[in-house]
């Protein structure tokens, strides 16, 4: 019974291997045996190749070049694009970093390629670049807050010390849920640890309820009601001043309208003054000859 159940156990830990193997073989076969299909998943793999390749050199490019617009054009050195120029940092990165190996990954099949430790790396990346970029929106959203809604404050709030502050943490916090989490074990579940174990080649972003309620709150949440609260009291100012534009446009033309019409009267008076003065000194004339 002991030698039955131990059998039972190592034939159902080979299963999948054994099954991994067998559709390998069958997959092999079948392409073998069909040159049309194996055209197919060739032209599918050039097609993913370029589409991602597309993506990533697009992503580097133009993020490349907003830093080199900012640093050679010393009239968008502002206090705003230094946010700007950290964001185009931070997705240049996420697409150097993060996209080159999800790439990878599509490209292969869904095999990972590197090992456990650089797949930890891969997630840790991934999280961090993501969770920087959605900072960086965050700070970007306060910073046009001040420069709208409270204009004479932004100079004595947005000040160069500040804003490397504000961008400092906007570098350091993600650190806090990406790398120290996912090198220490603390992001996934003991299943999985033991998954990954067993299969290295695999390599899946699982995470436990913890995790998952810490990092989507720095991430996602707290950022997401922070811009949505900015630019909410952004849209009602502008709302606020474009109708006391209006007003105060309506006032210049009613006060024009006046003037012409006051102006108007004022000549027609004076003109019916000078035909009065006329007509007055013509009847004196007449008189006086008359006489």
């Amino acid at each position: 019974m002991a030698s039955f159940s131990a059998t039972l156990t190592a034939t159902s830990t080979n299963l999948p291997s054994l099954i991994q193997n067998g559709t390998s073989n069958e997959t092999n076969v079948a392409t073998i045996g069909n040159p049309h299909q194996h055209w197919t998943e060739l032209l599918v793999l050039i097609l993913k190749g370029f589409i991602f390749g597309t993506i990533i050199v697009s992503a580097v490019l133009g993020n490349a070049l907003v830093i080199i617009s900012v640093h050679r054009h010393r009239k968008l050195r502002v206090i705003t694009n230094y946010y700007v120029v950290s964001l185009a940092m931070a997705d240049m990165l996420v697409a150097l970093c993060a996209m080159t190996f999800n790439a990878s990954v599509e490209m292969t099949g869904g095999k990972w390629l590197f090992g456990s430790f650089m797949c930890d790396v891969w997630n840790s990346l991934d999280v961090y670049f993501s969770t920087a970029s959605i900072l960086h929106l965050c700070c970007i959203s306060v910073d046009r807050y001040y420069a709208i809604v409270r204009p004479l404050e932004y100079p004595i709030t947005m000040t160069h010390k500040t804003v490397s502050f504000m961008l400092a943490n906007v570098w350091l916090l993600p650190a806090l849920i990406s790398f120290t989490p996912i090198f220490l074990g603390w992001y996934t579940t003991d299943d999985h640890i033991v998954f990954r174990e067993k299969y290295p080649n695999v390599c899946k972003f699982v995470v436990n309820q913890y995790y998952a309620l810490i990092s989507s709150s720095i991430s996602f949440w707290i950022p997401g009601v922070v811009m949505v609260t900015m630019y909410c009291r952004i849209y009602k100012e502008a709302i606020r001043q474009r109708k006391a534009l209006s007003r105060t446009s309506s006032n210049i033309i009613l006060n024009s309208i006046h003037q012409h019409r006051t102006s108007y009267r004022d000549s027609g008076a004076d003109q019916r003054e000078e035909e009065y003065q006329f007509g007055v000194g013509c009847f004196v004339r007449y008189h006086h000859h008359g006489v």
